[in-house]
């Protein structure tokens, strides 16, 4: 995911941003990182000491050993921003102190190809400029909204996760298409394409999907024939059932 937003922000709007800086222990990222431009740091203390914004691309199970050694240098002046699920602004603090201004994100898989919706939680050291600067970082790989803190569980579940109930439903259609006798790859581009054009239907004519689908629907065709045996078996509810295992185990994996 770090590497997906570092993609982002060496090409925002078509410009190459300079004064990108990383600090790894993967040398091979590192050595991909610098042949973008992109500044390497032989610590995590030195990309503090030169940053003025400070993103934090590692699993929450290492944040114990690394946000000691982002205390040493940091200011209350420069931005911290966290991408870890489980780990709370409140946690970041307890290292950092109360004065640090740390802004808290939660972005998905599709920032790969520029797609991304991202949930941007700021604590209350964070101005408006800082936060106009933070939707500006994570819109350099597709949309970026505002939400509070406490609504992050939800964030999980309806976008965190939700591209893999979207691969499962994908790779259900094609799997029925390849049984009708389309090829797999074709099936597979009909189906995703298809996917794609109904969530640009949703985002661009400003039309909720209720009454999207219900215009789909001639009476006896094919497709009010589809949407009614999707009903029998409880398409909605199986979907609402994903999304809540989801938000309950962020839940259980939220660092106090």
């Amino acid at each position: 995911m770090g590497g997906a937003i570092l993609g982002g922000l060496l090409g925002i709007d078509g410009k190459v941003v300079t004064g990108l800086l990383a600090a790894d222990i993967d040398a091979g990222k590192l050595k991909r990182a610098a042949e973008k431009g992109v500044v390497i740091c032989e610590s995590i203390g030195q990309l503090v000491e030169k940053s003025d914004v400070i993103m934090l691309g590692v699993k929450p199970n290492t944040y114990d050993e690394v946000l000691p050694q982002i205390a040493r240098s940091y200011e209350n002046s420069k931005l911290l921003i966290s991408m870890a699920a489980g780990v709370k602004i409140s946690y970041i603090e307890k290292y950092l102190g109360c004065g640090a201004k740390v802004i808290r994100v939660m972005p998905n898989l599709p920032a790969l190809v520029k797609e991304a919706m991202t949930s941007v939680c700021r604590n209350k050291n964070i101005t408006d400029g800082d936060m106009e600067q933070a939707l500006t970082i994570f819109g350099s790989v597709g949309r970026a909204c505002e939400t509070p803190e406490e609504l992050i569980h939800c964030v999980i579940g309806v976008s965190g996760s939700s591209p893999a109930y979207t691969y499962m439903y994908i790779e259900a259609l094609a799997d029925a298409a390849v049984s009708y006798g389309m090829d797999k790859e074709q099936a597979l581009v009909f189906a995703a394409q298809s996917v794609l054009g109904a969530a640009k239907m949703v985002l661009e004519t400003g039309i909720d999907p209720e009454t999207l689908r219900i215009n789909v629907c001639s009476p006896g065709g094919t497709t009010i024939e589809a949407v009614q045996k999707l009903q029998e078996n409880r398409f909605a509810e199986v979907i609402k059932a994903g999304f809540s295992a989801a938000v309950e185990k962020s839940k259980k994996m939220t660092r106090e």
